[in-house]
């Protein structure tokens, strides 16, 4: 008998401050991402797939984000000031 199945695990990569594509309000954005692994008799052995995403703290409205567009989400975070000058608004990092 062979037991087998899917894991997911939900990561949390960095909380950025963005405009929301839903609300239009400038708040906390939380940048999420969600692994599937299968799994052989309880462990996880390999990944099967990736999501990425960022959450509004705001207004709770999710948006799926590609890896490339996650990547670029978390160098602009690690630099300082979030990559933005004092006194220059917030852009949109997707379109809704």
């Amino acid at each position: 008998m062979i037991i087998f199945g899917t894991k997911g695990y939900l990561y949390q990569l960095a909380i950025l401050t963005l405009l929301c594509g839903y609300c239009g309000n400038p708040s906390a954005h939380t940048l999420r991402k969600r692994v599937t692994k299968f799994t052989l008799f309880f462990v996880p052995l390999f990944p099967i797939s990736t999501k990425h995403a960022t959450q509004c703290t705001f207004c709770g409205a999710e948006q799926k984000i590609t890896k490339e567009q996650a990547d670029q989400l978390l160098a602009q975070a690690a630099s300082p000031h979030g990559g933005q000058p004092h006194g220059q608004p917030q852009q949109q990092p997707y379109q809704s």
